[in-house]
């Protein structure tokens, strides 16, 4: 049994899934419709829905014979708290990469104008 958060990011792990949510970002769709940009069968397509539905990242309802499908914005919160300290960790270290950069050049001009 996994962690909600470990299935999140291994339903990430495919770039179908990851194309498929893009496109959720835009508005509801159904099976159809997220299938169309994709050399795969509708079956293909439904079971990669299915991944995502199970890991609580895509929602389905149904209207009439539709089937629509909806993102779920939880789990991607979630995996954002998740890589926020290490985003954190990363932008202090770029900070202090960059602010030495900036020490070396000004040293850098320093010494030419003594020259």
């Amino acid at each position: 049994m996994s962690d909600r958060l470990t299935t999140t990011f291994s339903a990430l792990a495919d770039p179908t899934r990851r194309a498929i949510l893009a496109r959720l970002t835009q508005g509801p769709a159904t099976i159809n419709e997220l299938a169309e940009p994709f050399a795969m069968s509708l079956p293909s397509v439904s079971r990669h829905v299915k991944v995502l539905e199970e890991a609580g990242l895509v929602s389905k309802s149904r209207d009439a014979q539709f089937r629509t499908c909806r993102l779920e914005s939880a789990p991607l919160a979630a995996a954002d708290d998740f890589l926020a300290d290490y985003r954190r960790f990363f932008d202090e270290r770029f900070d202090r990469l960059d602010a030495q950069l900036k020490a070396m050049v000004e040293a850098r001009k320093t010494t030419k104008q003594e020259e």
